[in-house]
């Protein structure tokens, strides 16, 4: 069903035009406002409505700099539909440099929100009110957390057939068959019948040149197959891998964890992927649990029992 394209913020967005919405979420202790920040390019034919969101945890900054450099190519006169740019949605944690809302909720475990719930359940509320509900699509990016990086891959339910085009076209390494996670924006945006890609690569608070670039190739990609673009896009360097399993490999022991294989490595079950030891050098070693690739990593050598240290996405060739 074609949707109208809203009002943002009170703020009319306007066929063959670029504009800048700032949508109130609250005020802080001082009084000062606090806005989500959105940019609507609205083309000069009617489309699609794809959100790109980012910032959903605070810290996890290559999704601004991707939306950042696909607003800088995409033009209203050359485009047919509606890109709702939201590079910043937990506005609290970019603010503080903290994944989680002043309140310690996670947002992305928050939807679809209540107008009178939590901190976090009102901000996923107003976020689905104001810019998920007039979409047709969206894509949501995201970085790993806790110290850890990942292998650019995409996650979605790949049984939805609109969610699977979106994969197939985005063109990152790994495609990864994923659940919906309860309280995920991913899983309020199908409850509401809207196609949703999660894009996961690099780690939080650091930019990541080959995540970022792979990052605005697939929106690209994305925005062509659905006809928004025209403009010609390179296709993936190499064809995506679907990914129907995952499996954490955690620390039998605490120690310090010397790792031996970085993210995209190709792995065989039963190979050593490093070493966990004191600090004079008695070691056990860890070992694959799967054949396949190294889609995360931790990036922190002190590790706990327990710990998730290298995540592998199951594969046999």
């Amino acid at each position: 069903m074609a949707k109208l394209v809203p009002r943002i913020g009170g703020t009319a967005i306007r066929r063959g035009q670029v504009t800048r919405a700032e949508i109130p979420v609250a005020r802080l202790h001082t009084g000062t406002h606090l806005s989500l920040p959105v940019l609507a390019v609205r083309g000069t034919k009617p489309g699609p409505i794809v959100w790109l969101s980012a910032a959903l945890h605070g810290d996890e900054i290559n999704g601004v700099e991707i939306i950042r450099d696909v607003l800088a190519q995409v033009e209203p006169h050359a485009l047919r539909g509606t890109v709702l740019a939201t590079p910043v949605v937990n506005v609290f944690g970019f603010v503080a440099e903290s994944r989680y809302l002043p309140d310690r909720r996670d947002l992305n475990r928050s939807f679809p929100g209540s107008a009178t719930g939590s901190l976090a359940s009102r901000l996923a509320h107003l976020f689905m009110t104001e810019i998920v509900s007039h979409c047709t699509h969206g894509i949501d990016l995201h970085t790993g957390s806790d110290h850890r990086t990942n292998w650019p891959h995409v996650r979605g339910n790949l049984g939805d057939l609109g969610v699977r085009r979106m994969a197939e076209a985005f063109g990152a390494p790994l495609l990864v068959n994923s659940k919906l996670i309860d309280g995920s924006l991913r899983q309020a945006a199908a409850a509401a019948d809207i196609p949703c890609l999660v894009y996961e690569a690099g780690e939080a608070a650091r930019f990541d040149k080959d995540a970022i670039a792979t990052g605005v190739d697939g929106i690209l990609r994305v925005l062509v197959m659905l006809k928004m673009l025209r403009q010609p896009v390179l296709p993936p360097a190499t064809a995506p891998v679907l990914i129907e399993k995952t499996r954490w490999v955690r620390a039998t022991r605490s120690g310090i964890l010397r790792l031996e294989v970085e993210p995209g490595d190709q792995v065989r079950r039963g190979q050593q992927l490093g070493t966990i030891g004191d600090p004079f050098g008695e070691a056990v070693a860890v070992k694959a649990p799967a054949s396949g690739f190294v889609l995360g990593v931790t990036r922190f050598p002190l590790v706990h029992r327990g710990d998730g240290i290298v995540h592998v996405a199951v594969h046999k060739a």
